[in-house]
């Protein structure tokens, strides 16, 4: 079987030239057919031989918190009737990236400890766009076990400034 990326490609690619002139609101509801795509028990629905097309498309935009457009509708049944559901949260992945390259920005994950909102994450969001150089679209997840600070990812690019962090080069130090 074809590696997921490449299944994904002509599918991203089609998208976001269908999708140029409105690629926010296009993004917004792909991100969120990918999310509900990557259930692991809707996609043991989806291929099961006796669900159809229509059964597994009037699930997800029943499942779907946002009402679909005409557009992603389409889309949705295009890739269902190819059977490739599961290449879905791909195809929302190489879409964001195209969408980025155009932007001339970058997705950056900011893990922490603690929640960060409001004028606390625009402040690291300013601060990471100096360090990154870069526009960057920042979204935080939380991990405990970071105990304090944070760990940045952008695409292959990862920034550790939490206290684990500390603590592993501590104990490298310690014991070599």
């Amino acid at each position: 079987m074809a590696e997921l990326a490449t299944i994904a490609r002509p599918y991203a690619d089609a998208l976001f030239k269908a999708s140029v002139q409105d690629l926010s609101a296009t993004a917004a509801w792909v991100d969120e057919l990918a999310a509900v795509a990557g259930n692991a028990q809707l996609l043991q629905f989806a291929d099961s031989p006796k669900v159809t097309a229509a059964q597994v498309f009037d699930l997800i935009t029943g499942v779907a918190k946002t009402a679909l457009n005409d557009h992603a509708k389409n889309f949705l049944r295009m890739v269902i009737e190819n059977g490739r559901l599961s290449a879905l949260p791909e195809i929302a992945a190489q879409f964001r990236a195209l969408k980025n390259a155009q932007s001339g920005s970058s997705d950056a994950v900011v893990y922490s400890a603690f929640p960060i909102e409001g004028a606390a994450l625009a402040d690291v969001s300013n601060m990471l766009e100096k360090r990154f150089g870069r526009k960057l679209n920042v979204s935080v997840e939380l991990q405990s076990e970071l105990i304090g600070g944070i760990r940045v990812v952008v695409g292959d690019e990862v920034l550790d400034t939490s206290v684990k962090a500390r603590l592993e080069q501590m104990k490298v130090a310690l014991t070599a």
